[in-house]
C-alpha cells in the first residue's frame, strides 16, 4: 500500500511537470509571452524621458546589468541615433562626438518588439575653440546658480552668464554649483556649439530679485583682504581655464550695506579685483561687472572701470513698491528703466552699457487698511514662467490680480520687454541683459525672444 501511494504520488507530479511545461509550450506557441527589459537598478539606466547623462569624451556607460526576458530567447539590438551598433545582450557605450545623443535598446520575441532608451549629452574637449556669433546688439541670458537652460533657445541669444560662484560666509569662493552635474561644462559646450559666449558669474548672498542680501558683507569682506582676494583671482582663473568660460561678470560686491564706508570700500576693492583679474586673465577674457543705480554708481569713474569690458546696469526694482506703507505697483516700470540706463549714459560709453530688464513679477501677499503694502515680508517674487502657468494669458499684461483685492501681481510682460528693448536699441546701448534667464519661458511668448527680435 505504501509503495503503491509513492507510485500515484509521482504519477501526480508527472502530470503537473508535463501540464506545467505543455502551459509553458502553448504560450509560446501562441506568442502569449511577450519580451521584456529588467534589471535591478533598471530606473537609474533609464531615467525618466526628460533626463539627460551628461558624459566626458571617452567615458563609458555600461548596460551589462539589464536582463532580458524569457531568457535566452530574446534578440537584443542596441542603436546610437538610430543605427544599429552592436547585437547581444551585453553593450558598453562609450561616449565620443560632442553634442546630443540617444543609445536605445530593442529586445525581439515571437515577433514583439520592446524598446527603451537614454539620452547623453557629450562634452567637448576642455580648451577646444570655437568661433562666436556676430551679432548688432549684446543679448544675454543671466542664468541663476541652477544654470536651468531647459527652455532657453540659443538662437536667440548672444551671450550667457551662470551665475556658478558664491562666496560663502568664510570668504571663500565656493564653485560647486557648476560642478553639479557638469553643469558647467554642459553650458559651455551646448553655447560654444552655437558661437554662444559663456561667462561666469559670481557674487555674496543674493536675494530672490538679484540684489545682495541687506547688509550681508562676505564678498565685500573678502575682496578688501589682499591675500583673499588673491586667492580668489587665481581660482577664477583655474575654473575659467579648466571649464573652458569665456570671461567673469562680478554681481555687485555687497553694495547694499547701511554703512557708507563699509559700501565705498567694498566698492574700491571691487575695482582692485576687476583689475587684477584683468591681468591673471588677460585681453582674451571678458570681464563684465553688474552695477547698481542707486546712490553707490557715484564710487565708479570711467577710468575706474577701463579694464571692463562692459557694465550691466541693473534697471530694475526700484524699492519704491516694496517698503512698508509704500504703494502696489510695478517696480520695474519703463519710466524707471530710462532714468537707470540714463544715469550711466552720461558716466561710461554706450558701447560698454548692457541694461538689465527683469524676469520675474513682484507678488504682493498682505496690504494695510490704505490698500499699501503691509511690510517687509509681505511680498515675495515670482517668475514670469510661474505667473504663464498660473494665468496663461498674461503674457502681453503687467499686472494680474489676485483672488483677494487690491493684491496683485506686477511684472514686464512681452509689450514692456519689447518697448523697453525699442529704446536700447534707439539710444545706442550696448544691449540687453534678462535677470534671470532661467525664469523665463520657451516659445512665442518669451522675453528673451522679445529682446532679440528688437536687438537682433
Amino acid at each position: 500500500m505504501k509503495n503503491y501511494k509513492i507510485l500515484s504520488f509521482l504519477f501526480l507530479l508527472t502530470l503537473f511537470v508535463g501540464c506545467k511545461e505543455d502551459v509553458l509550450k502553448n504560450q509560446e506557441e501562441n506568442e502569449m509571452l511577450t519580451p521584456r527589459i529588467l534589471g535591478g537598478d533598471i530606473a537609474a539606466i533609464f531615467p525618466n524621458p526628460n533626463a539627460v547623462q551628461v558624459l566626458e569624451p571617452g567615458e563609458e556607460v555600461d548596460f551589462s546589468s539589464l536582463q532580458f526576458s524569457p531568457a535566452g530567447k530574446v534578440d537584443v539590438l542596441w542603436k546610437v541615433d538610430g543605427e544599429q551598433v552592436a547585437v547581444g545582450e551585453q553593450f558598453v557605450y562609450k561616449a565620443s562626438g560632442v553634442g546630443d545623443h540617444r543609445v536605445s535598446v530593442e529586445a525581439s520575441y515571437n515577433g514583439t518588439t520592446v524598446s527603451r532608451y537614454k539620452d547623453v549629452f557629450v562634452l567637448a574637449e576642455s580648451g577646444e575653440a570655437f568661433t562666436p556669433k556676430q551679432y548688432n546688439r549684446l543679448v544675454l541670458s543671466y542664468l541663476g546658480e541652477t544654470g536651468d537652460i531647459a527652455r532657453l533657445n540659443w538662437d536667440q541669444v548672444s551671450h550667457v552668464c551662470f551665475k556658478a560662484g558664491l562666496v560663502n560666509t568664510s570668504g571663500v569662493l565656493d564653485l560647486s554649483r557648476g560642478d553639479n552635474g557638469r553643469k558647467s561644462q554642459e553650458i559651455v559646450t551646448k553655447a560654444h556649439l552655437k558661437g554662444v559666449s559663456v561667462l561666469l558669474g559670481i557674487s555674496g548672498a543674493l536675494s530672490a530679485n538679484g540684489w545682495n542680501v541687506y547688509d550681508a558683507n562676505p564678498f565685500g569682506n573678502a575682496l578688501k583682504d589682499v591675500a583673499k582676494r588673491s586667492e580668489m583671482v587665481k581660482a577664477i582663473k583655474a575654473y575659467v581655464e579648466l571649464r573652458n568660460f569665456d570671461g567673469v561678470d562680478i554681481m555687485m560686491a555687497d553694495v547694499g550695506n547701511s554703512v557708507e564706508s563699509t559700501t565705498t570700500a567694498n566698492i574700491a576693492a571691487t575695482i582692485s579685483f576687476v583689475n587684477e583679474l584683468r591681468v591673471a586673465l588677460g585681453t582674451s577674457k571678458t570681464i563684465s561687472l553688474t552695477v547698481p543705480v542707486n546712490y553707490t554708481h557715484s564710487y565708479y569713474t570711467a577710468s575706474s572701470l577701463a579694464n571692463v569690458n562692459w557694465v550691466h546696469v541693473r534697471a530694475f526694482e526700484s524699492g519704491a513698491n516694496t517698503g512698508t506703507g509704500r504703494p502696489l505697483g510695478n517696480p520695474s516700470g519703463y519710466d524707471y528703466m530710462v532714468s537707470s540706463a540714463n544715469i550711466w549714459k552720461g558716466k561710461l560709453p554706450l558701447s560698454k552699457l548692457v541694461i538689465g530688464i527683469p524676469s520675474m513679477g513682484l507678488r504682493y501677499t498682505a496690504v494695510d487698511a490704505n490698500g499699501n503694502n503691509l511690510s517687509f515680508t509681505s511680498f515675495n517674487y515670482i517668475p514670469f514662467r510661474d505667473i504663464l502657468a498660473l494665468y496663461p494669458t498674461a503674457f502681453d499684461k503687467e499686472k494680474v490680480d489676485l483672488s483677494l483685492a487690491p493684491l496683485a501681481i506686477y511684472f514686464n510682460g512681452v509689450p514692456m520687454v519689447t518697448r523697453k528693448a525699442n529704446f536700447i536699441k534707439d539710444s545706442g546701448f550696448l544691449g540687453a541683459y534678462l535677470w534671470q534667464g532661467d525664469f523665463d519661458v520657451s516659445g512665442p511668448n518669451s522675453l528673451t525672444k522679445a529682446i532679440y527680435d528688437v536687438l537682433k
